[in-house]
């Protein structure tokens, strides 16, 4: 089957997108669960121990309080409470932990540290699995214990206002509820005054035993403007009163009912530097937990620092404290400093109960529990529990009685921290098999790709696909039976849970057929090869050939990127490697014009490859270089000779100014930098300036390119951007007061986006025109810069203002190389196009991106949105972190376009960037599998893993893009460029 080169690169990358889907879906692991379902009957608690006599205490204790209130504040660092803010800002609750009746903790939340995962270790105890980043957009109801599944069960009535996911997570368990939008992060005032306006009714009603608000302000106001925004404080100030009213409140009612009634203060997750969260820096991972109730003694004098615990301990306590069983799922252990006002039969009764759920779930979980220590603990302290119940029920009132009941406790306490950690650690089961068979299906196509290399970049760019031969083959039948085996073995051998195994057993096979076809194909290719091979060896009139520098430069960079993946460091910083690497590229470049504009006599010209096609040797479009193969010197006017001269100096120095713009990765990125400066309130002016002075140089820029209608709607859609950032308060107009009230910029955001509908429109239009008229390539060159330009007015829309910079320099860092290297030097495709995916990876860690979940700038998914829509907001958000890829490969295909009338180029560029992309992630898969119990594996390599699964989608898209471009013109004439420089 021929088939042209792009259209094969795209296949292959559609294919390697479904292996990585089924590699992560295995590599994630599942959490530990209860094998008990929680829709059966709750089972008897654990009687208390007993020795010889036998004890009368099978039942739950009674509820330590009467009512619990929860108050969830999304972001909330523990710096903020304990503190200088807290002090300045929170002087109630500063108070009420220094001096109240109250316990104070930091606890401690696992990554990813975002909302949905850490409702449910709140609730559950249990750690959520990392995929739970994904499915944090759209939370599915929660099918796992849960304290308030228990407080329902036991009919207590629980009350719910604030953040939508809980009714998501926790469908029809309340008696009331008023769910806001959580993800609409221009709002940071009506998300809490939805929730502040019932507090009063709710507060002077008493049929209610749980109450639970989870105010969202804060974290918007993070996302918007970071945590040293000045409206941090005022937020702050507001939840302190809102916490005021609830505890005087409860303090009097208590005096009503003599039952004491629980405030619990917390927060789901902290906020990085930069306002963001959903990593494992310290900021993210430290809320602050401040239990209250007028049951807590606190003598005079007594000061209690906070002492750090995991936030999965809160489930087995509130459980505890409600009276209630707890969550079968749980890993926490119990607060003690809760209970230790309490007789102590009581406090081991309740750590027993604690320890015993702990040792359950472990035994479920752990083939091999007997030997651990924890569980050896437990069983020590469950005996001598049992000795002491005897001592105390025969009225022993000893001192020995008194040192025993100290030794069960401090045993207790070791066994629960013991088991904690244990099936903490059992939290790494992996899949293997899901991600075996998703490593198998990524490698071959990538086997399947380089083979195809010589093939795919020949001059018709198009190549001869085994299909047919490998489908009928005895080969493919054989693969076919064996992984049939593999598969049956595996799944009624495995003992943990496989998600293959779950799948209908078509589905299943149609995977292994395709693995088996894969492995028929990469045969046959290989066989083709190796015969090519043997009659190129055989033709003695072939010259040799040799690599260029810069075919080296740019193999040896992208060999060393994909080695120093290995590194948990190199992953941090891997925003170091691509500036290397581009500042590498410039110097290399910088000779090479130098050779071009002052040839020498010795100069000699480079060799070219040569390859096959159809049985004859050709001269492979390697193109110009220095000495008589470049562009005659004298050719060259003075002018264009320095500016030649020149460019890659001043990309260097584009480089190097971005560089200070943003600094990321980890390392540096509490450093002070540029974005900082301009993004304070003090310098508001000058980022105002900055962001015209931007999109003035983006529409100069952008509008030579385009026709009239659309210069105009750029023009008007760059000041519609200005408008949009005025209107939230990022930028001022000159007239505009200091003073003036901000709105969402709802309307002026829209009125960009009609102006991007409409330019994509147009060049969308003047692109499939083109496949229709093919003899005129000039409609399809313009149809990708109208395509392009708007792909830039979107970026601009949606990039924060401190980087409209980052998109300007972008822009003419394409416009010089274009016009005075990759023309005048004369690079062919393949390496026109590693240089456009150097430059994009480069740019994406200009703007701020790191492999850290925590510098997504959710914000851009919600711009123009006055309620949360996840299609367009997801769309806007992945566009708007992976601008600086999707920019320059866009680029790349008008430029491929605008070059040749019909040739191949832009099908050699699709391979080139299949190529290029999957190297990396095969390679990536390889490492992660044998790191998968590093230390590290879910702070650094995971969230790389996720920014690799998401850019090799974007490469499929992109690839998609190239082959429609390019789709009338896979057998068409060479290309007039190529033809010249063949001619050569």
């Amino acid at each position: 089957m021929r088939l042209g080169s792009g259209a094969f690169a795209a296949s292959c990358v559609a294919i390697e997108v479904l292996g990585v889907a089924i590699f992560l879906r295995g590599f994630f692991p599942a959490p530990v669960r209860s094998s008990s379902r929680t829709e059966h009957r709750a089972e008897p608690p654990a009687p208390e121990p007993a020795a010889g006599a036998r004890s009368n205490w099978t039942k739950l204790p009674p509820p330590l309080f009467n009512k619990v209130v929860i108050v969830l504040i999304d972001a909330l660092r523990d710096d903020f409470v304990f503190g200088s803010k807290g002090v300045k800002y929170m002087p109630y609750t500063s108070y009420l932990v220094e001096k109240g009746a109250s316990h104070s903790f930091v606890a401690e939340a696992k990554p990813p540290t975002v909302t949905m995962p850490r409702i449910k270790a709140l609730m559950t105890g249990s750690l959520p699995g990392f995929v739970d980043v994904i499915r944090n957009l759209n939370s599915p109801a929660l099918l796992e214990d849960s304290v308030i599944r228990q407080a329902k069960a036991a009919g207590k009535r629980v009350i719910f206002y604030g953040d939508e996911t809980w009714v998501k997570l926790f469908p029809k368990h309340f008696v009331e509820y008023d769910g806001t939008t959580s993800f609409f992060v221009s709002d940071y005032t009506e998300v809490d005054d939805n929730v502040t306006r019932h507090l009063d009714t709710v507060l002077k009603r008493g049929d209610w035993d749980m109450l639970i608000l989870h105010y969202l302000g804060l974290d918007h106001i993070g996302h918007i403007s970071g945590p040293n925004s000045p409206l941090i404080g005022r937020k702050l100030s507001e939840m302190d009163s809102i916490l005021m009213k609830i505890h005087t409140s409860l303090l009097s009612k208590e005096r009503e009912t003599l039952s004491p009634s629980l405030l619990v203060l917390c927060g789901d997750h902290g906020m990085s530097e930069t306002g963001s969260h959903g990593a494992s820096s310290t900021e993210e991972v430290s809320t602050p937990l401040i239990l209250i109730s007028s049951s807590f003694e606190r003598r005079p004098g007594d000061i209690r620092h906070p002492k750090r615990v995991q936030q999965t301990d809160l489930a087995a306590t509130l459980a505890i404290g409600l009276g209630l069983p707890i969550p079968k799922d749980s890993v926490g252990s119990l607060l003690f400093p809760v209970v230790e006002g309490k007789p102590v039969r009581e406090q081991l009764r309740f750590l027993h109960l604690n320890t015993v759920q702990l040792s359950k779930l472990l035994q479920e979980n752990m083939p091999s529990y007997e030997k651990d220590p924890g569980f050896e603990q437990f069983k020590m302290a469950e005996k001598l529990h049992g000795n002491w119940v005897k001592l105390h029920l025969e009225e022993n009132r000893s001192d020995i009685l008194l040192s025993l009941g100290t030794k069960v406790l401090r045993q207790y306490l070791g066994a629960l921290k013991t088991l904690s950690l244990s099936l903490s650690t059992q939290v790494a089961q992996y899949d293997i098999y899901s991600m075996a068979v998703g490593t198998v299906v990524v490698l071959e196509v990538l086997t399947l790709l380089l083979l195809s290399t010589p093939q795919a970049l020949r001059r018709g760019a198009d190549l001869e696909v085994p299909l047919r031969s490998p489908v009928f083959s005895l080969l493919f039948y054989l693969v076919f039976l064996v992984l049939s085996a593999i598969h049956v073995i595996v799944c009624t051998s495995a003992t943990n849970s496989c998600y293959l195994c779950s799948l209908p057993w078509l589905v299943a096979g149609g995977l292994m057929v395709l693995v088996s076809a894969l492995l028929c194909a990469i045969v046959s290719t290989l066989t083709r090869t190796v015969i090519e091979s043997t009659l190129l060896r055989k033709n003695a009139a072939l010259p040799s050939s040799r690599w260029s520098e810069m075919d080296l430069l740019l193999m040896l960079g992208t060999a060393g990127h994909v080695l120093s993946l290995g590194a948990s460091s190199f992953v941090e910083e891997e925003h170091q490697t691509w500036y290397f690497l581009v500042n590498t590229l410039c110097l290399a470049l910088s000779q090479e014009t130098c050779r071009s504009c002052f040839p020498g006599d010795d100069s000699k010209p480079q060799h070219s490859v040569h390859m096959l096609q159809d049985s004859a040797v050709y001269r492979a479009p390697i193109l110009h270089r220095a000495g008589h193969a470049s562009p005659s010197s004298e050719a060259l006017g003075g002018h264009t000779r320095w500016a030649i001269l020149a460019s890659p100096w001043l990309v260097l120095a584009c480089c190097r100014l971005l560089r200070s713009l943003n600094q990321t990765g980890v390392q540096g990125a509490h450093r002070p930098d540029l974005g900082l400066w301009l993004t304070s309130s003090d310098h508001k002016v000058e980022l105002s300036g900055l962001a015209a002075l931007s999109l003035l140089v983006i529409f100069l820029l952008v509008q030579r390119g385009c026709s009239l209608v659309s210069r105009a709607a750029l023009a008007l859609g760059l000041l519609g951007v200005f408008c949009y950032r005025a209107a939230i308060g990022n930028v001022l107009f000159p007239w505009q007061p200091g003073n003036k009230g901000f709105s969402k910029g709802i309307i002026e955001a829209r009125f960009v986006y009609v102006f991007v509908l409409g330019i994509l429109f147009t060049g969308t239009k003047d692109l499939l025109k083109s496949q229709v008229i093919a003899a005129d390539f000039k409609i399809k060159t313009v149809g990708l810069w109208e395509i392009y330009s708007g792909l830039v007015l979107l970026a601009a829309l949606l990039l924060r203002p401190h980087n409209l910079p980052v998109l300007a320099f972008s822009l003419l860092i394409q416009t010089v190389m274009t016009k005075f290297i990759w023309k005048p030097l004369r690079h062919d495709a393949a390496e026109i196009t590693v240089m456009h995916y150097w430059f994009g990876q480069a740019f994406f860690y200009f703007q701020g991106n790191s492999n850290n979940i925590a510098t997504i700038d959710i914000s851009a998914g919600f711009v123009g949105l006055d309620t949360y829509m996840e299609i367009p907001a997801t769309f806007l958000t992945v566009f708007g972190t992976y601008v600086g890829p999707v920019l320059w490969a866009s680029h790349l295909a008008h430029f491929l376009s605008s070059e040749a009338s019909s040739g191949p180029a832009l099908s050699r560029a699709c391979f080139c960037y299949a190529l290029i992309c999957s190297v990396p992630v095969a390679t990536y898969l390889i490492l992660v599998t044998s790191l998968r119990y590093h230390l590290f594996i879910w702070s650094v390599f995971s969230p790389k893993l996720l920014y690799e699964g998401m850019h090799l989608l974007i490469t499929a898209a992109l690839c998609a893009l190239f082959t429609a471009a390019d789709q009338n013109n896979r057998a068409g004439p060479i290309q007039r460029w190529t033809l010249e420089m063949g001619g050569s």
